[in-house]
């Protein structure tokens, strides 16, 4: 009989979302008659994914150990344009920095990843785009299974997009086509629900100036994402709030599964070796960890069919690095006994470098309107609280670009490979917006401003998680290693010079007055030495990094799990999550983490002789 929890040890699922279960916060008041045929690592954007599909299945119980606390109730993470205030330095990031960075003059740069139940899908700027078709035929390739290719995944895209009417409810014909999305999904995707017709105006113009260099693309989720065209987010058009994986996947309808179990503030240490399979593999099926409140106390719970690690691009390496899988060089070292020497666990790591650049604008119609207007931003609130209508219902951009090196610039590849997936995927993005995205710079308050931020998206650069020390609660030691190869830097460049072209339109001639320097007196209004310097001075990442735990072909000499994403030299383990992917997509990934998920609970469910 299901022992009920006691009080105090549960959240009640706050008035604003009615109708939600529980979720535990001591492992104590989990009913623990249950059986935990899966036990699931992190309760990110895949692994509530798959704990969803899974418990589609009566007859399967499921246990999420998620690190993070609760998303209820935490307002950042609802209201799209706060995504800024849920990171860095809050309850809801895991607060990571990076070693310092020779290509960017030894600085360590802040490295957001989501601490919070959603994961990362609770702390993004919720961008939702699916690459381009070659990305993940480049996947099939790699892996040699042709279920990672694009036609593949199509099934799984269309049971994870729920589209939805924009908060304001305007004509969007030409902003999507409407044949490539879909009703039927779980998580909630629009377009943007606010217009700032002064900029969005002159950004569509610009592409018709422009069309050779900056054409429009009406739907970059359609496989042929070059161009710019409108951003779509994943964000409830109805309600004007955030859709992560945690709202939708753990939504009123799902919790409420007796066979779901989650719990919170449970932050795992290692894996735990239960037994030994037929085939002489160590059997992974343990898991030891705390409660992050009270860590002097350790758990461990077993699964008896699976366990999957999706504790992230981050934490996975390190968690399988702490329970003995890994670089047995790596792991001797800090005396960690060696269960399985991989040294392809936690390298590999993929990620694109931004830089933000920003001109002074003639409008007093941006985001720093609010920003320096407390009655405004009051007001602005309350009209998100009650309507969910009004600015804060999107995030910062209403416009992407996906853009490439034109092969007329000559010689600009020399002797590197072109990085991108094939000659229809982008090398850079622009993300554009109407203001100044707070933090960014310190800038004056009394300005208005416009931003063009770039990144790399075909990066050639790769880096490493490797453990810091044995302390399974101490950091890891992340390296994205960006411009490592000075292509990427190259693309960098051109792509600020290609921003600077775009805003030479004639759309802009009463908009835009000159460019912000950035920190130091460098600038990119200066020749190509300043240039490179004012980009070593501000690249961050856009916090998008994958393949630590890369896929690779059955029976290969490298990669960390099989197609399958079952891993490498142990039984009953798999990783589920954007890890996995052996090159960071043209894209922002968040989509790529969703299609992990409900592929994994496909071949799962197959696996287990079911539908």
């Amino acid at each position: 009989m299901m022992r009920a929890p006691s009080f105090g040890s549960i959240i009640l699922w706050a008035l604003v979302v009615p109708a939600r279960g529980i979720v535990y916060t001591c492992f104590e008041d989990v009913p623990q008659s249950s059986h935990f045929d899966f036990v699931i690592v992190g309760g990110g954007t895949a692994g509530n994914t798959l704990a969803n599909r899974l418990t589609e299945n009566p007859h399967l119980n499921v246990l999420i150990l998620e690190a993070g606390p609760s998303n209820e109730g935490v307002i950042d993470s609802m209201v799209p344009f706060f995504a800024n205030r849920v990171f860095p330095f809050t309850p809801w990031d895991w607060n990571y920095t990076t070693i310092p960075q020779e290509m960017l003059n030894n600085r360590s740069i802040i490295y957001p990843r989501g601490h919070i139940l959603g994961g990362s899908s609770s702390v993004n700027f919720m961008a939702y785009t699916r690459g381009s078709s070659e990305d993940w035929d480049r996947y099939a390739s790699i892996s040699q299974d042709q279920d990672w290719n694009w036609d593949s995944i199509q099934e799984y895209i269309r049971k994870n997009e729920k589209w939805t009417e924009p908060a304001d409810h305007h004509d969007i014909t030409g902003q999507f086509d409407p044949k490539f999305h879909t009703t039927g999904g779980v998580n909630s995707v629009s377009l943007p629900g606010f217009l700032w017709e002064n900029a969005d105006e002159r950004i569509i113009q610009t592409t018709k100036d422009f069309a050779d260099e900056f054409p429009f693309n009406e739907d970059m989720n359609s496989g042929s994402h070059l161009g710019i065209g409108w951003v779509q987010n994943t964000i409830d058009g109805s309600t004007g709030r955030r859709s992560s994986s945690a709202t939708s996947y753990l939504g009123p309808h799902f919790i409420s599964r007796r066979n779901l179990n989650v719990l919170v503030n449970a932050r795992a240490t290692r894996l735990v070796k239960t037994g030994t399979s037929r085939d002489g593999k160590p059997e992974m099926l343990g898991v030891e960890f705390i409660n992050v409140n009270t860590p002097e106390k350790s758990f461990t719970v077993r699964a008896h069919k699976e366990l999957i690690l999706s504790a992230g691009t981050i934490n996975t390496p390190h968690i399988l690095q702490l329970s003995g899988i890994g670089d047995r060089h790596l792991l001797s070292s800090m005396k960690i006994p060696v269960l399985v020497d991989n040294p392809s666990v936690g390298r590999n790591l993929s990620d694109h470098p931004i830089v933000p650049n920003i001109w002074r604008a003639n409008s007093n119609n941006t985001f720093q309107a609010a920003q320096r207007n407390a009655t405004l931003a009051s007001e602005q609130f309350q009209e998100w609280h009650t309507s969910g209508k009004g600015p804060l219902v999107d995030e910062y951009a209403n416009h992407l670009g996906w853009l490439r090196v034109p092969a007329s610039v000559a010689d600009f590849w020399g002797n590197v490979e072109d990085p991108a997936a094939g000659n229809n995927t982008a090398h850079y993005e622009f993300i554009l917006c109407n203001g100044a995205i707070p933090g960014a710079f310190t800038l004056p308050s009394s300005d208005n401003y416009f931003s063009i931020f770039t990144a790399v998206v075909s990066p050639v650069s790769r880096g490493s998680v490797v453990l810091n020390t044995s302390n399974p609660l101490a950091a890891p030691l992340i390296d994205p290693g960006f411009y490592n190869e000075e292509v990427d830097l190259k693309v960098m460049k051109f792509a600020i010079r290609s921003a600077q072209r775009f805003l030479s339109g004639p759309a802009w001639s009463e908009y835009i007055i000159s460019a912000v320097d950035g920190q130091g007196d460098t600038t990119i209004a200066g020749d190509d030495s300043q240039l490179e310097q004012y980009v070593r001075e501000n690249t961050a990442t856009i916090f998008h990094p994958t393949g630590t735990s890369s896929m690779s072909p059955v029976g290969a000499g490298w990669g960390v799990v099989d197609p399958d994403l079952k891993v490498k030299g142990v039984a009953g383990l798999r990783i589920v999550d954007l890890s996995v992917l052996p090159i960071v997509p043209a894209a922002h990934p968040q989509l790529a983490a969703y299609v992990i998920g409900e592929r994994a609970g496909d071949v799962i469910k197959k696996a287990l002789g079911g539908n």
